[in-house]
């Protein structure tokens, strides 16, 4: 009873900032305050306030949420306790059996890629590291004034 009685001004409430949210030009915000301040009328009028309100106080609905709890508790364990192992036991036996079986690997693998009569391309020489390494960026900064 009380339990209704509060819903019933709570929306009472809400309408009155809605009403006055109107009376300022603000008709979306005042249509969604009148939405929310609707609600607790309507859980009312459809009987959850009065289930909700019985559930609170009953022990039985608390040793139920409890057991739930506890199921939750023992599921996520579990799983913990499994992806710290590595998978499932059938995933841990398929990850066993491939790693059993050898690769198959190609017949000219080791083999060189460039043949055996070619040598590698020499490599062009290096310029030389001096103050031509930093001109781009001296630029950049006597451009700047820096």
């Amino acid at each position: 009873m009380i339990a209704e009685t509060v819903c019933s001004a709570v929306s009472a409430a809400g309408l009155g900032i809605a009403a006055i949210t109107a009376y300022r030009k603000r008709f979306l915000a005042a249509a969604r305050i009148a939405a929310y301040s609707l609600v607790p009328v309507a859980l009312v009028m459809t009987g959850v306030v009065e289930w909700l309100a019985d559930t609170a106080f009953s022990p039985t609905a608390w040793a139920g949420f409890g057991l739930l709890g506890l199921a939750w508790v023992l599921f996520t364990t579990t799983r913990v306790v499994e992806r710290r192992r590595g998978g499932t036991r059938k995933e841990r036996r398929a990850a066993a059996r491939a790693a059993a079986q050898p690769e198959a690997v190609a017949p000219a693998a080791s083999a060189p890629s460039l043949g055996q009569g070619t040598s590698p391309a020499p490599r062009p020489a290096a310029a030389p590291r001096g103050d031509e390494d930093f001109s781009d960026i001296e630029a950049i900064l006597k451009k700047h004034g820096i």
